[in-house]
């Protein structure tokens, strides 16, 4: 593996009840994040291939653990998203070339699908930085009620030269949604939209 890796963390948050209400069953979310050096960190390089192939590497290692703590089979992951944030001595490109070119793939592999784009975000920050994960549905972006996100963070991380890779999924919308549009039964399974 060409990712150097300090930690990986995974976290999981099962909601059962809402404005006191009984969400049965429970919405389930989980991330898996990783702790990469940035071999990049403090210097500008043109070919950041080496960062989209540690993208790659990482899609499917973290999707499989976040999978995992589920207690899912990948097919039956509703939603999925991204994200990184990178430490000081980092540039958001380095992200992006984590995130964009070669992440999703294994990704889809894992899942069995998903034909929607990744939802994502990039950031810079320091120690404990809340990273947030965008969330929609796997399959089909316009399903509102699964327009959602995900924070989670890790205390010690990212020191000035790391990033921080996450990858989310759900099993599940968001607990309660009501707010109309396109349902998960509705969806047409053609386009990645609808």
């Amino acid at each position: 593996m060409k990712a150097k890796i300090r930690k990986i963390a995974t976290f999981v948050e099962e909601t059962s009840t809402e404005m006191g209400r009984k969400v049965d069953p429970p919405t389930r979310r989980a991330a898996a994040v990783a702790v990469i050096e940035n071999p990049y960190a403090g210097k500008y390089v043109e070919d950041l291939s080496e960062l989209m192939t540690i993208g790659e590497e990482l899609g499917e290692l973290l999707t499989q653990r976040a999978v995992a703590a589920l207690g899912i089979a990948g097919p039956a992951v509703e939603s999925y998203g991204k994200a990184a944030a990178v430490g000081e001595n980092g540039e958001i490109e380095h992200a992006a070339a984590i995130l964009h070119p070669k992440l999703g793939t294994p990704v889809r592999r894992v899942l069995g699908k998903g034909a929607a784009l990744i939802p994502s975000s990039k950031k810079r920050g320091g120690l404990g930085v809340v990273l947030d994960i965008p969330l929609g549905h796997k399959d089909a972006a316009f399903v509102r009620s699964h327009f959602d996100g995900m924070e989670v963070r890790i205390n010690d991380a990212p020191r000035a030269n790391e990033i921080m890779v996450a990858v989310a999924v759900t099993d599940s919308g968001r607990p309660l949604a009501r707010v109309g549009g396109l349902t998960k039964e509705q969806i047409k399974d053609e386009d990645g939209l609808r």
